[in-house]
């Protein structure tokens, strides 16, 4: 199956080389989807730590829980009076006042891939399969949100989030794939933006020669379909030539000290892409935070086998406490905290006992946490919500969840929310037709709804 990228690749091909699933029939699939319901310009930026990271560790931590449970780290005040963090994030802590902490998500999918298609569908998954077998939210944002003469895509993965997918609603409605390290010179979107003007030229003449093709068909086309054609037609050579769309993806745009103060590394220029792409009129941005500054498995599955998760931890923390600062301080000191919200979480917690194993390289025998889904911590910034607050608890050891108990539709009901998707009343048919709605129950969590 294709990915974005390679579907993306594959209709510019189509109108360079008149074959193949064109950049304009993409476009064209996603203006059919689109409802009638106004669109609300609001935006979100989904920051993804894939593999699950400790709560402990981060936002929850139990410095007072007995030896098995507590780990090596102190706790530190924030700027929210009574909120403590980790000492591994000082510079969330300083900017605490700008966000929420919800301490209590709870859900079922005890593994990575089941984990994050309940979190994202809203559906209870208790078969992993590589691709939901249901559209995940930004999916259904995005196909709900369509918009035929946008030059820039509706829904941006810098990089996606794994295991999730458009299912039956098509490649239209996944996610623009941007893979690769922001923070190397020679980072580049293929595709976007082309500035070769004998290459525009060459492109123009073969869509010129399309063009020819498509009058003859316009003679059999009984409905008038051909003359759309044109439309999306341009649409896409205008999101391929444009410069807007070029700009957008490119940091060197950026002032050093803005690019600094992100961190000089994947993690922080990726944020900071994230940030320039909602700024452009990109809707919708995922950005997984996952390679080789999480350590030698590239996740945060942070098993004794795995990782020596404490190491891992102090390891990976400044960078993600760096990157994830810079984002919100930059959203907010740009007026875009209205607008966008901004989501950070794992698909799960880590277990709160410890456990021990030996390494599966060196045979090291050496501590670490499984999955633990019972207690899951998340971060929301902007969205026009009221930050510096706390939203539930979870017991002495972190274990079980003991006040304002979440679950996974009361999480998307709060993204839809946001996002301008009456997900209560709308439905999406699946590939036999079936109507299926968009969420089956939830509630918007009251403190993060608009102040």
């Amino acid at each position: 199956m294709l990915n974005r990228r390679e579907v993306l690749r594959c209709g510019i091909q189509g109108i360079t080389g008149l074959s193949g699933l064109g950049l304009a029939s993409l476009l064209r699939l996603r203006a059919q989807a689109s409802s009638n319901h106004a669109r609300e310009r609001t935006a979100m930026i989904v920051v993804f730590l894939h593999g699950g990271a400790s709560h402990l560790e981060t936002w929850d931590p139990k410095p007072d829980a007995p030896a098995e449970y507590r780990g090596p780290f102190h706790s530190i005040e924030t700027a929210t009076p009574g909120l403590r963090f980790s000492e591994l994030l000082p510079r969330q802590a300083a900017v605490s006042d700008r966000f929420t902490i919800v301490r209590s998500l709870v859900h079922t999918g005890f593994c990575h891939g089941i984990g994050q298609q309940q979190m994202f569908t809203g559906h209870e998954v208790r078969e992993f399969r590589p691709k939901s077998e249901f559209p995940e939210f930004l999916s259904i944002t995005s196909h709900f949100r369509a918009d035929r003469t946008a030059q820039m895509p509706n829904y941006v993965g810098a990089p996606p989030i794994p295991y999730l997918g458009s299912a039956w609603l098509g490649p239209s409605s996944d996610a623009f794939a941007v893979h690769g390290d922001p923070n190397q010179p020679e980072f580049h979107v293929p595709d976007l933006g082309i500035t070769d003007t004998d290459r525009i030229t060459r492109i123009g003449h073969r869509r010129g020669l399309r063009q020819q093709l498509d009058q003859m068909r316009r003679q059999l086309d009984a409905e008038g379909n051909m003359a759309a054609m044109d439309e999306f037609e341009q649409s896409a050579w205008s999101m391929l030539t444009s410069e807007h769309a070029r700009r957008a993806f490119d940091l060197s745009l950026e002032p050093p000290e803005v690019r600094d103060r992100y961190g000089r590394n994947q993690w922080g220029q990726q944020c900071l892409l994230a940030r320039r792409l909602v700024e452009s009129g990109v809707d919708l941005v995922t950005t997984t935070l996952a390679g080789s500054l999480c350590g030698r498995v590239q996740n945060w599955d942070d098993h004794a086998v795995n990782h020596h998760v404490f190491e891992a931890m102090q390891a990976r923390a400044p960078f993600f406490d760096q990157a994830v600062a810079a984002l919100i301080s930059d959203i907010f000191e740009r007026g875009l905290n209205e607008r966008v919200m901004v989501i950070v979480t794992g698909e799960f917690g880590r277990t709160p006992r410890i456990s021990y194993a030996p390494d599966s390289v060196t045979g090291n025998m050496q501590p670490g946490r499984d999955h633990w889904p019972s207690a899951t911590s998340l971060m929301f910034a902007g969205g026009g919500i009221t930050g510096g607050q706390l939203v539930g608890a979870t017991d002495a050891r972190g274990e079980q969840v003991v006040e304002r108990r979440l679950n996974v539709l009361d999480f998307l009901a709060t993204a839809y929310q946001h996002l301008g998707v009456n997900a209560s009343q709308l439905q999406t048919k699946d590939l036999s037709g079936r109507p299926v709605p968009v969420l089956n129950g939830g509630t918007p969590i009251q403190e993060l709804t608009i102040r």
